[in-house]
């Protein structure tokens, strides 16, 4: 679990980046929002890569960590289901009517996602999407545009940490950085056409991608 957090934390760096590129191009990153949930971000990344190192999660200990996360996987899809009925974001999922920007508010999303990233290794989709759904009412499109900025900010600060710990778990830095770099070239790939998609696609249909993505994780997640 902890080779393969460190591995993924590096991956989400390069892969939010790709995604942003599109985001931008497309302007529906909001700043206002994403100025806020960085500084949370960054604080709960590093609070949650010390917390992932701590003994309870230590050896096989470790399953803990991504049997917990499975759980949340479940309530974040089936709190997507239940967003089918309501018409948030208008028809094009990116209208901005009732989104709460409240400062407290956006820096819990940033904080929880910044820890669930340094605990299990998550990028922004899985958790500050729903965090962003949930507690500033964001459409789902904007959310993950959002989400994938606030990794940019986070996600290396997250992996530099992370890296220079696996010592302690008995694991080489260069094994999570060989890992990282076989999946790197065709990762930040698929964020580009996925952000592409996203753009082009109806929200309806992104919900669908979205539970069936978290649906797998969460299988994976609970089974391990």
């Amino acid at each position: 679990q902890h080779l393969y957090q460190a591995a993924a934390m590096i991956c989400n760096f390069f892969v939010s980046v790709s995604a942003v590129f599109v985001h931008k191009k497309a302007n529906i990153l909001l700043i206002d929002v994403i100025k806020w949930m960085i500084p949370a971000g960054l604080i709960g990344i590093l609070g949650g890569v010390w917390f992932s190192n701590i003994d309870f999660f230590a050896g096989a200990n470790s399953a803990n960590l991504t049997r917990a996360f499975g759980f949340f996987m479940v309530y974040v899809a089936v709190y997507n289901v239940t967003k089918f009925r309501h018409h948030d974001g208008g028809a094009d999922g990116l209208e901005l009517t009732g989104v709460r920007k409240s400062g407290p508010l956006v820096w819990v999303s940033g904080l929880i996602t910044g820890l669930s990233a340094g605990l299990l290794g998550l990028g922004g989709g899985a958790v500050c999407t729903p965090m962003q759904q949930l507690f500033l009412k964001m459409p789902l499109k904007r959310a993950i545009t959002n989400s994938s900025a606030l990794i940019v900010a986070t996600a290396l600060v997250g992996a530099f940490y992370k890296n220079i710990t696996l010592a302690k778990h008995g694991i080489a830095i260069t094994d999570s950085v060989r890992i990282a770099l076989v999946i790197i070239p065709t990762a930040m790939l698929g964020a580009f056409i996925g952000g592409k998609l996203m753009h082009a696609l109806n929200k309806n249909i992104v919900r669908v991608v979205f539970i069936a993505l978290l649906a797998v994780a969460a299988y994976k997640m609970l089974t391990i």
